[in-house]
């Protein structure tokens, strides 16, 4: 392994700090530190677990950053996609920094910022591939590679202690759909002036071989086109895809088919691209929903979002009859261009299954490749950026460690793979390596327009109340004697079916009777007592009846 080179002569260290993203997809947001300079490379969110309930998404905990706010120059991010640029929005009102980043990435990033309002005081600058910027103590180059959307970046990150590489998302496309291949031989003239470390994606490092390029695609829509000639084509895929959605505009201007694009994702990032000539359609071939019942079904495609079966996405609107524009029959060839996330197999099939007992075709396999690298593209960055550490990033952990495994393969000490989580403070530099610390991290609950007013608390008693559901006992209190004048009335929501459990609800409202003469007969006026003695009478009556422990509400009200 080629030894590299060292130009920091202070003694000062550099720190890598993963906020996010190291323990699943999404999430990815990386701070590097030297000195007074803090820079962030990409800025994410991830979509909540099924146990989050009610929750839209989930962004990283950016505490370090804030308390930190002096140092921050800037975001830099990497590509366009969510789990890489969703959480930007909301941590911008929190951290108001510039932005930089590649031409589409640019355009997605000020769709976001204009929904909330920061288009105008947020400093931002679209940088081309080759071109660096000096941000602090460090210099960052945007080097071009290929990936599931167009204008994806690897960051060269200059410091006075050595250089990092952060491939971002990435695979080795020579043949991509639009644009130029990945610079190659960027990497390997970095690699020659010595790299301190290499961060490189690991999405795909337990798969053997190479990821095929986007373009073999092109040959499958066009067959699928071609044999399915009478009958409409609905195509459903990531509205990021741009060169998918390019492929697919292809074959259907080839057998001349007008286009519908349809779900609003899809509809704002297709228009991005196309301004900024990163999407070629030609003319007449794009129509809108409401024309197309001036079509035969034979004469139109649709392409669409939902392919990860994501319940208010258009497909599944069709599926389940909600769509209001379109149907779906008999005559349909339906497409997932897609593979399902871990974790979105059962809504995927869900839609899978709803649109097959419509009586439409649904065509699952060989339309989709990857747009991350696999073992071999791993090794042939590694093999080019001759790299003195490596940090396996994005992914879980196994698909991490099998990273790690790659690069011991290739040669690197195995004291030099450092597998870190978010939180973990990395300092690089001079002859060694190691974790020195923890900052805080974690992640912070959006729903509707609450950012992290939904706890653990919160959803616990979203749990609880899901579960078993509630019940709610009203009585009302003389505000001078503190006697009983109404109630105790019991109201029961996700518990039991009043009409039909006459029995049970008649012997809790003799129980509350009882339990509230007693407490009054005691001389209690202590609301706070009352509450707790009707939760824990009630509460073990309901269990011994029922087995269930439904939330119990009391509410008193004084008279």
């Amino acid at each position: 392994m080629k030894k590299t080179k060292q130009v920091n002569n202070d003694g000062s260290r550099l720190k890598v700090i993963p906020l996010g993203g190291l323990e699943q997809i999404g999430l990815n947001i990386t701070a590097f530190e030297y000195e007074d300079s803090i820079v962030v490379v990409d800025c994410g969110l991830s979509f909540p677990d099924d146990d989050m309930l009610g929750i839209d998404m989930v962004i990283p905990d950016i505490t370090y950053l804030k308390d930190n706010a002096d140092k921050v120059k800037g975001f830099v991010i990497t590509h366009g996609h969510e789990d890489h640029i969703g959480a930007l929005p909301y941590v911008l009102k929190q951290l108001n920094v510039p932005v930089y980043a590649t031409r589409l990435t640019m355009g997605i990033i000020e769709n976001k910022l204009k929904e909330h309002n920061l288009l105008n005081h947020t400093k931002r600058k679209v940088i081309k591939f080759g071109q660096s910027i000096n941000l602090g103590q460090f210099r960052i180059e945007f080097i071009k590679t290929n990936h599931s959307i167009v204008d994806a970046a690897a960051l060269a990150i200059y410091s006075p202690a050595g250089t990092v590489v952060h491939t971002g998302d990435f695979k080795v496309d020579y043949t991509p759909v639009f644009g130029d291949a990945i610079d190659l031989q960027r990497f390997a003239e970095i690699g020659k002036k010595g790299v301190l470390a290499l961060m490189c994606d690991s999405t795909n490092a337990e798969r053997h071989g190479f990821t095929p390029s986007e373009r073999t695609l092109s040959r499958i829509f066009d067959t699928i086109f071609h044999e399915h000639p009478n009958q409409r084509i609905l195509i459903a895929t990531f509205a990021s895809n741009v060169d998918r959605v390019q492929q697919i505009i292809n074959s259907a201007y080839k057998y001349n088919r007008k286009v519908v694009v349809e779900g609003r994702s899809m509809v704002n990032i297709i228009d991005t691209a196309m301004n900024l000539g990163c999407l070629n359609i030609p003319e007449n071939t794009l129509i809108t929903v409401d024309q197309l019942k001036n079509y035969p079904d034979e004469r139109t495609a649709i392409i669409t979002t939902g392919s990860q079966g994501e319940s208010m996405a258009a497909l599944s609107r069709m599926a389940g009859s909600a769509h209001r524009k379109i149907s779906i029959t008999p005559n349909d060839v339906i497409i997932f261009s897609s593979h399902p996330i871990p974790g979105n197999e059962k809504a995927v099939t869900k839609v899978i299954n709803e649109l097959s007992m419509k009586g439409a075709e649904v065509i699952f396999q060989d339309a989709h490749v990857s747009g991350h690298a696999c073992q071999e593209e791993i090794k042939l960055i590694y093999t080019l950026v001759h790299p003195k550490y490596a940090i396996p990033v994005h992914g879980e952990f196994k698909h991490r460690k099998a990273q790690a495994g790659l690069a011991a393969d290739l040669g690197i000490p195995k004291e030099n793979i450092f597998m870190i989580n978010s939180g973990d403070v990395l300092e690089l530099g001079g002859e060694n390596a190691q974790v020195t610390g923890k900052v805080p991290v974690g992640t912070i609950l959006v729903d509707g327009l609450g950012v992290g007013d939904v706890g653990n608390v919160v959803l616990r008693d979203r749990q609880h109340l899901a579960e078993d559901g509630i019940m709610i006992v009203v009585l009302g209190l003389d505000s001078g004697s503190g006697q009983l004048v109404s109630g105790p009335d019991l109201v029961s929501r996700g518990f039991v079916y009043v009409k039909e459990s006459d029995a049970l609800m008649d012997e809790a409202r003799i129980l509350m009777t009882d339990v509230l003469d007693n407490c009054i007969g005691r001389g209690c006026s202590d609301w706070g007592k009352i509450k707790s003695a009707v939760k824990d009478s009630l509460g073990d009556f309901i269990w011994k009846k029922t087995k269930r422990r439904p939330m119990i509400l009391p509410i008193i009200m004084e008279v």
